[in-house]
């Protein structure tokens, strides 16, 4: 696979406008990227606008806190899907990770995955927030459930992917299962630690200045 296919192209700033949206589709078709990742208000603009390309529309569910409602986690990946996301970025709840409620974090991955069955999964654990316990928990969690990918982090919250991280998910996961990076990536050099480290995937907002 080409480094350009390692590439989430992102914009989930609050601020960015429908205008942004379009220079970052049109970047991401020039130079093939993966998807271009994007709040889900801006999900059927990108897929009528990125039809015909090779580049995928990608979505966050429960973004950046993940504290929403199970049931509104759910409607809002059915939402997404039928808006023509295809792939779902989800943000565990934190909170209830690390106070131990293991079945509910495991049930809602679960029944995200049944709401995006036929789509790509990532499930975000926001590894700034956690210790390493709490890290390979939710690694485990989220394989266990059936998603396709764990991801480092939202890129709001207090830190972003580190290298050590990416080799503590791969580590737990095992060879098969994604690993995407995302946060504070913004060099060539920083992406190829990333992927020396295990990653599959690249979460990062410099994509063209990296590629």
């Amino acid at each position: 696979m080409s480094y350009e296919k390692y590439i989430d192209h992102t914009l989930l700033k609050p601020d960015a406008t429908l205008d942004d949206i379009f220079v970052l589709c049109n970047e991401a078709k020039e130079y093939h990227f993966m998807s271009v990742c994007i709040n889900p208000c801006y999900v059927p603009f990108a897929k009528a606008y990125l039809e015909g390309t090779d580049v995928k529309v990608c979505t966050v569910i429960g973004f950046p806190l993940g504290s929403n409602l199970t049931r509104t986690k759910v409607d809002e990946t059915v939402q997404a899907i039928a808006n023509g996301a295809d792939e779902i970025d989800m943000v565990i709840n934190v909170g209830m990770l690390k106070a131990h409620q293991d079945e509910y974090v495991k049930e809602e991955i679960s029944l995200i995955r049944q709401a995006s069955l036929g789509h790509v999964l990532k499930v975000i654990i926001e590894t700034c927030l956690l210790t390493d316990e709490e890290k390979v928990r939710a690694c485990l969690l989220s394989k266990e459930a059936g998603a396709d990918f764990v991801k480092t982090s939202t890129g709001f919250s207090k830190g972003g992917a580190t290298v050590e991280d990416v080799a503590l998910m791969r580590k737990t996961v095992g060879p098969d299962m994604g690993v995407k990076a995302s946060g504070g990536i913004r060099t060539h050099e920083d992406m190829m630690r990333m992927i020396e480290a295990g990653a599959t995937r690249i979460g990062t907002s410099n994509g063209t200045k990296i590629i």
